[in-house]
């Protein structure tokens, strides 16, 4: 099994752009020896004739082919763990946050992985990428990579598996992933907001280059001209968390009075615009409605709580964790693969309230 697993390591490779790099199978053919006659000969196992494998490591050199870090880490039998990763910054993922997205991921990732032998190593929000180069994992799941990822790059310059839980947009190592139906969410969202009567609808997302706030502001685009509203977008840098989404909105809401309805695509932010609506003197849902994408601790611990999205994530989780198996197996992997559409979770924060209840 493990001389299976180290050829199918070794077969895949890692491309990043439009030439492929050579796969141990090009080597074999080449050369015209067996894909596990080649690994052996490159790394000196087993019993291969000295001329088979001089003319194996010619032949190798010849086409530039390099072994796959995490099928040399198998073949010794030293990593049987993945690493789960996200590379947002700690305001987006830390604090509350860490108990809700990141987490409930973890969870169902771990019990997928711990059934197929590999232990689940949780990498926390970090503040430098020097520390993965000792991350000692034979794969790695990278939750919502942005575009040109810095992670994800890493990672793979390294030569470790890559997937990712939501599509990485642009320029980049392109690895597989599940979908995390962005636009379908944002859709969902502000199209709530429209039933309950919201009529001047703003879009808060995220600054960074994320498929989620990329596909955030083409829905709302979309949005805004079918109902003839005035387009509103507010994008807050990460990093700024929770007091950036309140600040930005507590300007917003002086320049633009009238909104009456705030779609936050992260949960971090839409507790943050809570608190402006609150400061401003104004009340939710009375005055101003509020929904979210994610429907966690955040979400249905504020008050009031806040509709939002089941993305599903325990679901999500265990296909990342599948996909990166079939990726450490040699398997012919799908570029996506997908789980149930998100529901919307109505709550208190978009009702319908009348004149008297306010």
């Amino acid at each position: 099994l493990v001389a299976e697993l180290t050829v199918g390591l070794e077969d895949r490779g890692v491309a990043d752009g439009p030439a492929r790099k050579p796969k141990i199978v090009d080597v074999a053919k080449a050369a015209g020896v067996s894909p596990t006659t080649v690994s052996h000969a490159l790394n000196h196992r087993g019993q291969v004739d000295p001329r088979t494998r001089e003319k194996v490591i010619e032949v190798a050199r010849r086409l530039g082919y390099r072994p796959h870090l995490g099928a040399q880490r198998l073949r010794t039998g030293a990593v049987r763990q993945i690493g789960l990763i996200s590379s947002m910054p700690f305001a987006i993922a830390g604090g509350a946050s860490r108990l809700g997205f990141f987490m409930e991921v973890a969870s169902s990732a771990a019990e997928t992985a711990l059934m197929s032998g590999y232990a689940l190593v949780l990498v926390p929000p970090l503040e430098t990428l020097l520390s993965l180069d000792g991350l000692d994992i034979g794969g790695a799941v990278v939750v919502e990579p942005q575009r040109d990822d810095e992670v994800t790059r890493r990672l793979v310059e390294r030569g470790v598996p890559v997937v990712a839980i939501g599509e990485q947009p642009g320029p980049g190592p392109r690895v597989p992933y599940v979908r995390l139906h962005a636009d379908y969410c944002a859709r969902l969202l502000l199209e709530h907001l429209r039933e309950r009567g919201a009529r001047n609808v703003v879009l808060m997302a995220g600054a960074q280059p994320r498929g989620s706030a990329l596909a955030a502001p083409r829905g709302y685009d979309a949005f805004t001209r079918r109902a003839g509203m005035a387009q509103r977008v507010v994008l807050v840098d990460e990093a700024e968390g929770e007091e950036g989404a309140r600040r930005q909105m507590a300007e917003l809401l002086e320049r633009a009075p009238q909104v009456d309805g705030v779609c936050a695509m992260v949960d971090t932010f839409a507790t943050g615009v809570v608190q402006a609506i609150c400061e401003s003197g104004r009340v939710v849902p009375g005055d101003v409605r509020i929904v979210t994408r994610y429907d966690g601790i955040r979400a249905r611990t504020s008050e009031p709580p806040l509709t939002a999205v089941d993305l599903h994530l325990d679901a999500t989780a265990a296909a990342a964790v599948e996909l990166l198996l079939q990726v450490l197996s040699g398997e012919d992997t799908p570029a996506s693969v997908e789980v149930a559409l998100p529901v919307l979770v109505p709550r208190a924060s978009s009702a319908v309230v009348t004149p008297l209840e306010r």
